[in-house]
This record gives C-alpha cells, sequence and structure tokens, in this order.
C-alpha cells in the first residue's frame, strides 16, 4: 500500500481540474455499502479524479464517510465542501 503524498501546488490543480465534474457515486440514507466501495473503486480506476455527493446533515458523519471510502480505496481525500467529497487515486503504471 503505497500513501499517496501530493504537493500544495499538486492538491490546487486536482482542485482546479475537479471543479467542472459532477458527482457519478452517491452516499445515501444506508451509508457507505459494498455496493458504494466497489462503485467508487470501478470510478477511480476509470477517470482517477471523482467528486462523490454524501447525503445528511451531520458534517462529523460525512467526515467519517469520507475518511472510511479513501481507507477502502487508497484513495486521497483532495477536497470536503458541503456534502461532497474528491477523492483522487492515481491510475495504476501500465
Amino acid at each position: 500500500m503505497n500513501p499517496i503524498s501530493l504537493s500544495t501546488k499538486d492538491i490546487a490543480a486536482l482542485k482546479a481540474r475537479a471543479h467542472h465534474l459532477n458527482p457519478v457515486v452517491m452516499v445515501g440514507q444506508h451509508g457507505l455499502t459494498d455496493a458504494i466501495i466497489q462503485e467508487t473503486e470501478r470510478n477511480l480506476a476509470a477517470h482517477e479524479l471523482i467528486k462523490v455527493q454524501v447525503a445528511g446533515d451531520d458534517r462529523t458523519e460525512r467526515l467519517a464517510v469520507a475518511e472510511a471510502l479513501c481507507a477502502a480505496t487508497e484513495a486521497l481525500l483532495v477536497q470536503h465542501i458541503g456534502k461532497q467529497l474528491v477523492l483522487f487515486r492515481p491510475k495504476p503504471e501500465q
């Protein structure tokens, strides 16, 4: 397992790239399920940079979902604004 380390400049560039993206994964009232983790895996493999929409009004619960999802997918939380998360995981070298 390689922890992803990015410079501040890299993170700023990822935030800029993610600005126009729409959420491709929705975490609903049932929270983080295996199906959501698998869907996140598929989207990270295809796109590297994705937005995830997390339902619920509890900020600490949304942050817990973000941490658990990043741990399960080995992704990096680039940004958390309101109910949206921006996750990044580089594609493996071919």
